[in-house]
């Protein structure tokens, strides 16, 4: 029996895939519990459509997501902080405060995606990473100079 999820199911599928299972196990399981629909001709044609709206929308966001980076390659960041005599911050820039200075210059960037190897704690160049989930990189140098 053909049925479109309509959540995800461990071991089974994500929402929106269209699969075959056994009519006891849509019965007894899947439709009480509203995580599948029966696939009727009508129902395959609305998830096809929903499905090439989607992937268009998929795309363009990715496309969106390139251009990001394309811009965010090769930027970089001046931040001024207090540091003792052996250029030790008081304090530390944290992917927070790149993130927070990346929506400065009008990139919206969650701090989760920031990657550093660790809170820069010294003055100086320092490099880090915007991954987003695609993969998509972009390396961004850091230069943190005294007050």
């Amino acid at each position: 029996m053909k049925v479109i999820l309509q959540k995800d199911v461990k071991e089974l599928g994500r929402a929106g895939d269209l699969l075959n299972v056994s009519t006891g196990y849509f019965r007894n399981f899947l439709f009480p519990k509203n995580l599948a629909i029966e696939a009727t001709e009508t129902k395959v044609k609305e998830w096809e459509h929903l499905k090439k709206v989607a992937d268009a929308k998929k795309s363009k966001a990715m496309e969106e997501k390139k251009h990001v980076v394309s811009k965010l390659n090769g930027l970089s960041l001046t931040f001024k902080a207090v540091a003792g005599e052996s250029d030790k911050l008081f304090g530390a820039v944290t992917h927070g405060d790149i993130s927070k200075e990346l929506e400065k210059q009008g990139f919206s960037v969650d701090k989760r995606d920031v990657v550093l190897e660790e809170p820069i704690k010294i003055l100086g160049k320092h490099k880090a990473q915007v991954k987003f989930s695609e993969g998509l990189v972009a390396d961004i140098s850091i230069n943190v100079e005294r007050q």
